[in-house]
């Protein structure tokens, strides 16, 4: 009886040990799958760490790459207006200077084409005939000289003071001078303005004989 027992006991003892070993693969294999999921769940979040890291980086390579390009187009801009405030020079003008800005340009290429284009008779301005005019103031009683001495003379006789102090005659010789010289003037230069003309007139004035004052200077240095 005691052997049967034992030999049964063996059987059971068989048995447990394989069904222990089974369970410990059993386990072992839970325990490896668990660990392979964990391990693979990790590199995912690694993988999705390192993306989320590059594309940061990324993100932050553009943002400096526009900087960069603003900063450029900033400083290109600025070289520009520095350039042009060199070369171009603000000018502000009036239009009164600009006015006379034109006509001095129009007197300039006025008196250009009169150098060039020959004058005709059609361009030049009728003139008063001169013995006409004369006859006229005479029949009026107007005292009248044919040069600029003349016409001081006939204002002379009625005011003998002018003989004695030339300056008082200068008003009078010049208005003699101009009613001689000023159409003369104006024929020869017909695109130019009244303006014009009387300066030219007065530097003619200045250095004319016919001035009381260039008379007297002349007188002094004689002596």
């Amino acid at each position: 009886m005691p052997k049967k027992f034992q030999g049964e006991n063996s059987k059971a003892a068989v048995a447990k040990a394989r069904k222990a070993a089974v369970e410990h693969e059993k386990q072992a294999a839970r325990q490896k799958a668990e660990e392979d999921s964990y391990w693979e769940d990790d590199d995912k979040h690694v993988k999705k760490k390192q993306q989320r890291k590059e594309n940061k980086e990324k993100k932050h390579e553009e943002q400096t790459s526009r900087k960069q390009e603003a900063r450029r187009l900033l400083e290109e801009e600025e070289e520009m207006i520095k350039a042009s405030a060199k070369t171009v020079k603000p000018s502000k003008l009036t239009r009164a200077q600009i006015q006379a800005d034109r006509e001095i340009v129009a007197a300039a290429e006025a008196a250009e084409r009169m150098k060039q284009e020959p004058t005709t008779h059609l361009d030049t301005p009728l003139e008063e005939n001169p013995n006409l005019v004369l006859a006229e103031q005479a029949a009026a009683g107007v005292t009248v000289g044919r040069n600029v001495e003349e016409a001081i003379s006939a204002l002379s006789v009625n005011d003998p003071a002018l003989d004695k102090h030339p300056e008082k005659r200068v008003k009078a010789a010049y208005k003699a001078f101009e009613d001689l010289n000023l159409p003369r003037l104006k024929a020869e230069n017909p695109n130019l303005r009244m303006s014009q003309l009387k300066q030219m007139l007065k530097k003619d004035w200045a250095r004319s004989p016919d001035n009381p004052l260039n008379q007297r200077t002349a007188v002094y240095n004689d002596k």
